[in-house]
């Protein structure tokens, strides 16, 4: 399927699923689903991986099992990239998400991170690198943030913002705009990426194999 442009119908299917999140739903708008969202997202895709390597379509199928919320299906579609730093795409009926980094962090990376992030030569690199990112509204993802001080750190510590991040992840919204619905969309996320490739060289070269948990170490497992 040649890529032109995400399908304007897509918001729609997902705000429909929004008002009636059931598998009967579901299965009477399968169809619909692999029309309007799924495969253009899949050619949108494939139009990125030679760039940006081999990318995964996430399930719409949501894991419920922890989860107070049963509804069975997700309100988004998501792509990501299948490397430990990761860049990632997020489709919903609010608009996009664009961004990467290291979302599920390994405790021992982030524990290097803070320690980073609080020398006083490389901690200042650190806020650089994400003032030049904040340019084009690439931001860190904070809304798991801790509220205080993590263990060991002051909480007048100038680089506080950054000492409490939990996710060493970035990302902008875009809310709902025509140019998602043709070939524009490809070069606006693609420009988006290699701003985020920068912050993912970053983590990959002074965390490397701490960002590594076991489950993780063979290929194909994400």
């Amino acid at each position: 399927m040649a890529f032109d442009g995400l399908d304007s119908d897509a918001p729609r299917f997902y705000d429909d699923l929004a008002a009636d999140n059931t598998r009967e739903w579901w299965l009477a708008n399968k169809a619909r689903y692999d029309a309007v969202v799924r495969g253009p997202f899949e050619a949108l895709a494939a139009e990125l991986e030679p760039e940006f390597g081999q990318l995964k379509i996430f399930r719409p199928n949501r894991d419920v099992r922890f989860s107070a919320d049963k509804s069975p299906y997700k309100l988004h579609i998501g792509m990501v990239s299948l490397t430990p730093v990761a860049y990632y795409l997020q489709l919903s009926a609010t608009g996009l998400l664009i961004g990467g980094g290291s979302y599920d962090v390994p405790p021992a990376a982030l524990a290097r991170f803070r320690e980073l992030v609080d020398d006083d030569r490389r901690g200042p690199e650190v806020e650089g690198l994400l003032s030049a990112l904040a340019e084009d509204d690439l931001v860190p993802m904070s809304e798991d943030a801790l509220r205080t001080a993590p263990r060991g750190y002051s909480i007048d510590h100038p680089r506080i913002e950054l000492l409490r991040l939990k996710h060493l992840a970035v990302g902008r919204t875009e809310p709902l705009a025509d140019w998602m619905w043709g070939p524009e969309v490809f070069d606006i996320v693609s420009d988006a990426w290699r701003g985020v490739g920068m912050w993912n060289g970053w983590i990959a070269q002074n965390l490397g194999d701490l960002l590594m948990r076991p489950d993780r170490e063979r290929p194909g497992r994400r």
